[in-house]
């Protein structure tokens, strides 16, 4: 049996600050009960991590990496405009629904009395989504098939504020309702408010 890498200094504490987020909901994390739950004492904490904001940053980062590396994937492998909007609202679902302690941070659940940078580092990051977003609705204008109804700008913000509403809602509800939960369903109401299928007859090209 092929035992499972083991993790370094900095993951296993970043790994325990996940786990810390989760379990604490509601309550603030102090490094000095992160260095406890890892085993260390919180000089070794710093020698991995300047600071507290330091390792929520570390985490920012690897939901940013996670998520857009598998949306490029979506954009490589998938045409379809409605799929990939689909595909990149799913993902990033089930992304906040297996990890619910890096959801709280996104949020900003946790960053009450943190530094700016963190929260301009979540700021970037719905913004970036949105971004992606619009520029497949854009790409969309360009096809025969499904296209945007209105505003590009609108609907791709329409499609951020059900992403950011249902993480929000996760962690409101102590990670009970899960993102993912009636996603088919939602979806095709966004769909249908976002988009419209346009169909060219002969008898229009003459």
């Amino acid at each position: 049996m092929t035992s499972k890498p083991k993790l370094s200094r900095r993951e296993q504490i970043l790994t325990v600050l996940t786990l810390e987020l989760e379990k604490k909901l509601g309550l603030p994390i102090t490094t000095s009960s992160l260095a406890n739950s890892v085993g260390v004492s919180e000089a070794a904490l710093y020698r991995h991590f300047a600071s507290k904001a330091k390792m929520f940053e570390a985490l920012i980062n690897y939901a940013e990496e996670s998520i857009f590396g598998l949306v490029n994937k979506i954009l490589e492998q998938e045409t379809d405009p409605t799929m990939r909007c689909y595909k990149i609202i799913n993902l990033i679902l089930s992304f906040s629904e297996k990890n619910p302690g890096i959801t709280r941070l996104l949020i900003g659940d946790i960053l009450l009395g943190e530094n700016e940078r963190l929260h301009l580092r979540v700021t970037q990051f719905f913004e970036r989504i949105e971004i992606q977003i619009r520029q497949v609705l854009r790409e969309a204008n360009l096809t025969n098939g499904p296209r945007p109804i209105s505003n590009i700008d609108a609907a791709a913000n329409q499609m951020l504020i059900y992403i950011e509403g249902k993480l929000s809602q996760f962690v409101i509800s102590s990670f009970k309702n899960k993102p993912t939960e009636h996603l088919e369903i939602q979806w095709g109401v966004i769909k249908a408010g976002c988009f419209c299928l346009l169909y060219t007859s002969d008898a229009d090209d003459e």
